[in-house]
């Protein structure tokens, strides 16, 4: 059995944090890019539950699914990793972590950054819950704007949070921005702090980092996705 300050040691996060530099950092938002069902969702519920076990409040915010669909992923990946790792005092690590997590969702399409500034607003002086990591699952860059993207930064830094974002990319969409970054997110490069792109390959999805904050030294990932368990690996 292990402890739950071990396991987070030895968390794949730990790799990934250490080559973007300490990790994503309040006031910035990072983006994880994949095509439909490659696992963006897996890795962003991966980046979620590391912060959870560290002590951190989190809100997922899924564009897409109801609260209960979210809350049985975590759920499933929380048991691969509870079978995986030999987590002692795994129920009360459950436990706390929901305690810490908080879940919303605007499955019916009505998400804007009016309404999402609302919530947020309506959680804090009511439900007393002030997270410092929102992760916002299924954010449409297709049809977001620059103004969109500015109000979420000066979020970012006003309340002093990280953001994840996922977005979705498509196989024919033409790569021609000099990072290598995917259209529809390349032209808010300005904007994101982290970048980082799902593969898939043969057995496995390959994480790659395609923006490092204002690094221009990228570094190579040594993690992966497991397709199977949904998670996070560091490769042998």
């Amino acid at each position: 059995m292990i402890y739950r300050k071990e396991m987070n040691e030895r968390s794949p996060l730990r790799v990934f944090e250490n080559s973007i530099h300490g990790g994503l950092g309040k006031g910035n938002i990072g983006v994880v890019m994949a095509r439909a069902g490659v696992g963006k969702t897996a890795f962003l519920v991966g980046v979620a539950m590391d912060d959870l076990m560290r002590g951190q409040k989190v809100l997922h915010v899924s564009l897409g699914d109801t609260v209960a669909h979210v809350a049985e992923f975590y759920d499933e990946i929380f048991s691969d990793l509870r079978r995986t790792s030999h987590l002692e005092n795994a129920e009360q690590a459950r436990l706390d972590m929901e305690r810490a997590r908080m879940i919303h969702s605007y499955a019916g399409g009505e998400f804007t950054m009016e309404r999402f500034q609302e919530s947020l607003g309506f959680i804090r002086n009511h439900a007393h819950f002030d997270p410092e990591v929102i992760i916002v699952d299924g954010f449409d860059f297709n049809e977001a704007s620059e103004t969109e993207m500015t109000t979420l930064k000066d979020f970012a830094q006003d309340q002093g949070v990280e953001i994840w974002l996922s977005a979705l990319t498509r196989r024919a969409e033409a790569v021609t921005n000099p990072k290598g970054i995917p259209n529809p997110v390349a032209r808010f490069d300005a904007w994101v702090s982290v970048m980082v792109n799902l593969e898939p390959s043969e057995g496995a999805v390959g994480v790659r980092l395609l923006k490092d904050h204002e690094n221009e030294d990228v570094a190579d990932l040594h993690i992966k996705l497991d397709p199977t368990t949904m998670l996070l690996l560091v490769e042998e």
